[in-house]
């Protein structure tokens, strides 16, 4: 798949998308938008791949948000509807199988909200946080105001989105927004090893943990416990899962088909 302001790649079954307007600090105009949307249903779709990694191009930013140069100009991605705002990532499009963001420099707005959509956050030691919607009169729409008030603690979500400042990587790495501080020429290479890490799990498990642990947020406990026991039913008759114990049985690395 040829795109013009993204690059995405396949390495074996890792998905890697890069924003690449790097002259703009990946900010995400319409185009781009779209063709985030193109990439990641084939993600989605493609069973042969199992983790995505999500990254910026250059050094400076992941992702600045939308491009508010091209909002001024008269493009306007908020009137077509925030569930395609961000490729629709952010809103409307569920995937089940691990995205990992590489956040390497600024991250911010709709990128923060995109980092908010990953499973896995790593970033380097200069990278830097922050919803600043409120800042020009608006609000983080593409899921900041749900998402953030679950990834950290309700003082630290508030304090972000209703001041619009930044925070620095070592006080992301306190408030549990990322994981891991990563050297800036290692963040990548980090984000592959968790990614293969990941696919030598169970891929049918992976994608129903995954499952359970986004559609049991909405629910009450024992409906989320429910849940859980239906995904566990449901994953004991396949083939993997039998595979599994064997493996450790016999003492050996597993091989799983996926089925």
């Amino acid at each position: 798949m040829a795109f013009a302001n993204i690059i995405y790649e396949k390495k074996g079954p890792v998905a890697l998308l890069t924003i690449n307007r790097e002259e703009r600090l990946n900010a995400i105009n319409g185009a781009t938008s779209a063709e985030m949307g193109q990439a990641m249903m084939d993600f989605r779709d493609d069973r042969d791949l199992r983790v995505a990694i999500l990254t910026g191009a250059g050094t400076k930013a992941f992702s600045t948000g939308m491009d508010l140069v091209a909002t001024a100009g008269g493009e306007n991605q908020i009137t077509a509807g925030l569930s395609t705002a961000f490729g629709g990532f952010t809103k409307g499009m569920p995937i089940y199988k691990p995205v990992i963001a590489a956040i390497n420099g600024f991250c911010l707005a709709g990128g923060m909200e995109l980092a908010l959509a990953c499973d896995i956050r790593i970033c380097t030691p200069d990278a830097r946080f922050g919803l600043p919607e409120v800042r020009w009169a608006i609000i983080p729409g593409a899921g900041g105001t749900q998402r953030m008030p679950r990834a950290i603690p309700q003082a630290w979500a508030n304090y972000l989105i209703l001041t619009g400042d930044q925070i620095d990587a070592e006080t992301a790495l306190q408030a549990g927004l990322v994981s891991h501080i990563v050297p800036k020429e290692e963040i990548l290479e980090r984000a592959m090893k968790i990614a293969e890490t990941i696919c030598e799990r169970g891929p049918l498990a992976v994608r129903a943990a995954k499952e359970a642990i986004l559609r049991g947020q909405d629910m009450p406990l024992d409906h989320a416990m429910a849940l859980e026991d239906l995904l566990e039913i449901r994953l004991m008759a396949s083939e993997d899962a039998k595979e599994g114990p064997r493996a450790f049985a016999e003492k050996r690395k597993p091989e799983f088909k996926g089925r």
